[in-house]
């Protein structure tokens, strides 16, 4: 057991203004704890929303701040009270790093939605010190709020599963959608949507890919290893899906149109939107009643539920697709995501980037 410091000074890369523009940044990182843990970075995953966060998309950002939720590390310290993790581990930490331990969501291990939860950045811990996230040397974390890494798993495609992998499994498994010979789709092929191709696949799905353009099909089909491939501007293909679905997973992180896709479900079907979209969606009544339908959402997931993911990514022998950058790269790859130019998620190669240049 090591005894930690109160105070280290580290640099990482932040967002000084709604620019959203990262650069190097020098910041002490906040008192430490028994139960904490220090973690040398050893990657992180780019989300979109790092790029949410950092544009002051959702009105809420303060700066400058550190991004970066999808990170693996290696401990370096743990604090006396630490019992589950040593020296030399390799971890991972998501989104949320404190909760009010309290709450309803707290009790029943979906702390997730606690509403006194912290943000791995952006945000508050109970000393009063920003968080600040994985695109920096290293992170002091509560281990309620820290995930084993299975061995065997890369650190780098392990990274996007902590938030791409982990939004695809909670709602699949809280809605019961975990039976071989469901027909699911997913609704954007990203980072998050690859994933859940993946996921639904190795559950025994049925699943089907719905993309804005026919430019994905070919991944979709035959590397991915979705069974179909369906265009929402092709209307008589549309047509044909018509009541054919027990679930969509919709991924896209921007303003589009429900109706056409809640067609395609079928009796008491689950539309479930994981995308984070800051403009408010519509539809009309009867596409909702005139099949018991339900149109819901889902947050990531507990950590319990990450730990489940974890293995059984790890079981099925399933990782993210991943394209690694060095840190000099960030502001570079937030334009290319923005554009859905990465195949399927930029990984910052963290330790072994010049964080200070």
């Amino acid at each position: 057991m090591g005894i930690l410091a109160n105070e280290r000074t580290i640099v990482g890369w932040a967002a000084k203004d709604p620019s959203g523009i990262l650069s190097p940044y020098t910041y002490t990182l906040r008192d430490t704890d028994p139960e904490d843990i220090y973690i040398k970075v050893l990657c992180c995953g780019v989300c979109h929303t790092d790029i949410h966060q950092a544009k002051n998309d959702l009105g809420m950002s303060h700066y400058p701040m550190v991004p970066g939720h999808e990170v693996v590390g290696e401990v370096l310290e743990v604090g006396s009270d630490v019992a589950s993790f040593k020296v030399g581990d390799i971890v991972g930490v998501g989104l949320v790093v404190g909760c009010c331990r309290q709450c309803r969501p707290c009790k029943s291990d979906n702390e997730q939605y606690c509403s006194k939860k912290i943000w791995s950045y952006n945000d508050v811990y109970t000393d009063g010190k920003p968080t600040q996230g994985g695109f920096a040397e290293s992170m002091v974390v509560h281990q309620k709020f820290v995930v084993k890494i299975p061995d065997g798993m890369s650190p780098e495609k392990a990274a996007p599963l902590l938030c791409a992998g982990i939004t695809i499994y909670s709602p699949l498994k809280h809605f019961g959608l975990v039976e071989s010979g469901l027909r699911g789709a997913i609704l954007g092929l990203g980072g998050v949507g690859h994933m859940g191709v993946k996921i639904a696949k190795a559950m025994g799905h049925h699943v089907t890919v719905i993309s804005s353009s026919d430019k994905k099909r070919e991944e979709a089909l035959e590397h991915l290893g979705a069974d179909e491939y369906l265009v929402s501007s092709d209307a008589s293909r549309m047509q044909e899906f018509a009541d054919s679905l027990d679930y969509i997973i919709d991924t896209v992180p921007a303003f589009h149109p429900l109706e056409p896709y809640l067609s395609l479900l079928k009796l008491d079907g689950k539309l479930i939107l994981v995308g984070v979209i800051s403009t408010p969606l519509q539809f009309v009544t009867p596409m909702v009643m005139l099949g018991r339908k339900s149109i819901t959402g889902s947050f990531i997931g507990s950590m319990k539920e990450t730990e489940e993911m974890l293995e059984f990514c790890n079981q099925k022998g399933l990782s993210s697709t991943i394209e690694m950058v060095k840190m000099d790269y960030i502001n570079t790859a937030f334009e290319r995501l923005e554009k859905n130019d990465v195949r399927y998620r930029f990984v910052v190669d963290v330790a072994g980037s010049k964080l200070d240049q």
